[in-house]
C-alpha cells in the first residue's frame, strides 16, 4: 500500500475550461447572490495562472461553451486515476454535453477513457474523494448508487465507500485531500457526520484537519518535483480563521487563491481544474 501512496499529488498537467458569459444568470446555484461576471473571470485566470506559471503544470485550457453554463467546472464530468478517465453522467441533466470536449482533451492527453452510459447511473466528479488509497463516493442529489458502482468498476485496485450527503451539494463541498492520509475537514456537524461515517468504512487510519468554515476544507494539495508539498487554498479575506489552521501546516508551500464569485454558483478550488500525472514516453 505504501507504493500507491507514493506518488500521491503528483501532477504533470491539468485540464480547465474559460468562462461563460452564461455562468453569471443561467449556472444551476443554490443562492440568489449576483454574480460579477468580470470578477469570476479575473479569479480564474489567477487560478489558471498559479496552475501553469507559480506550480509549472502543464495546463490544456478549454473553450468556454455559452450553451453550458457551468462548463468551468471540468471537475464533474471526469474521473482521473492514474492512466484512465472516467466520463460521468453528471446528476445535472443540462450539464451532461460538457462530457465530450472533456472526453477529447483526455483521449489526447493518452488517457485510457471510460464512459458511464447507464442511464440509470449519475455521477459528479465533486462528489468523488481519492485518498491514494481509496475512494470515497457521495450520494446525493447529483451521485446516485449505480454512478458509485461502476466508477468501482472502472478502478477496480482501489476500494471505493458510499457516503450520504444531504446538507450541501457534493462532498467535497465540506472535505479534500491535504496530503497522503490527511483530511481536511469543515466543521459542520454534517461535515462532521460524514467523516465519521468514511473513516468507520475504511481500513486506514487517517489524519484530520479540520477548519471552522466548510468551504474553506475545499483546498486542492500537490506534491512535485522540486517544489514539494503545495496546497492551494481560500483566502484569509474569505475565510480568517479556517486560513489560520492551515498556516499551522510545516514544509508546505501555501497558495492562497480567491473563489468569491465562483462559490455563489456552488464552485470550489477543486471544480475548476482535472489534475493528471502523465508518465513521460518512453
Amino acid at each position: 500500500m505504501a507504493g500507491l501512496m507514493a506518488g500521491f499529488g503528483h501532477y504533470t498537467h491539468a485540464v480547465v475550461r474559460g468562462i461563460p458569459a452564461s455562468l453569471a444568470k443561467e449556472a444551476l446555484r443554490s443562492s440568489q447572490a449576483d454574480v460579477d461576471l468580470e470578477q469570476a473571470r479575473r479569479e480564474h485566470r489567477a487560478y489558471v495562472d498559479v496552475l501553469r506559471d507559480r506550480v509549472g503544470l502543464e495546463v490544456v485550457e478549454l473553450p468556454a461553451d455559452e450553451s453550458m453554463p457551468d462548463c468551468v467546472f471540468v471537475e464533474d464530468p471526469a474521473v482521473v486515476c492514474g492512466d484512465t478517465a472516467l466520463i460521468t453522467r453528471p446528476g445535472a441533466a443540462s450539464r451532461r454535453g460538457e462530457t465530450v470536449a472533456m472526453k477529447e482533451a483526455l483521449q489526447k492527453l493518452g488517457l485510457n477513457i471510460v464512459e458511464m452510459t447507464d442511464e440509470n447511473a449519475t455521477l459528479d466528479g465533486g462528489d468523488v474523494l481519492f485518498t491514494g488509497r481509496e475512494f470515497f463516493v457521495g450520494l446525493t442529489k447529483r451521485t446516485n448508487q449505480r454512478g458509485a458502482e461502476i466508477l468501482a468498476d472502472a478502478f477496480k485496485d482501489y476500494a471505493v465507500s458510499t457516503v450520504p450527503v444531504s446538507d450541501w451539494l457534493h462532498l467535497k463541498s465540506f472535505c479534500s485531500m491535504g496530503g497522503p492520509g490527511l483530511i481536511v475537514i469543515g466543521s459542520s456537524e454534517p461535515a462532521q457526520k460524514a467523516l465519521k461515517i468514511m473513516q468507520q468504512m475504511s481500513d486506514h487510519r487517517y489524519d484530520k484537519l479540520t477548519v471552522p468554515d466548510d468551504l474553506a476544507a475545499n483546498t486542492v494539495y500537490m506534491n512535485l518535483p522540486g517544489k514539494g508539498q503545495v496546497l492551494l487554498h481560500l483566502t484569509v479575506e474569505e475565510y480568517p480563521e479556517s486560513i489560520k489552521v492551515f498556516e499551522k501546516l510545516k514544509d508546505y508551500t501555501l497558495i492562497p487563491v480567491s473563489n468569491s464569485e465562483k462559490v455563489k454558483v456552488d464552485g470550489a478550488l477543486t471544480c475548476c481544474s482535472v489534475l493528471i500525472n502523465k508518465k513521460a514516453s518512453v
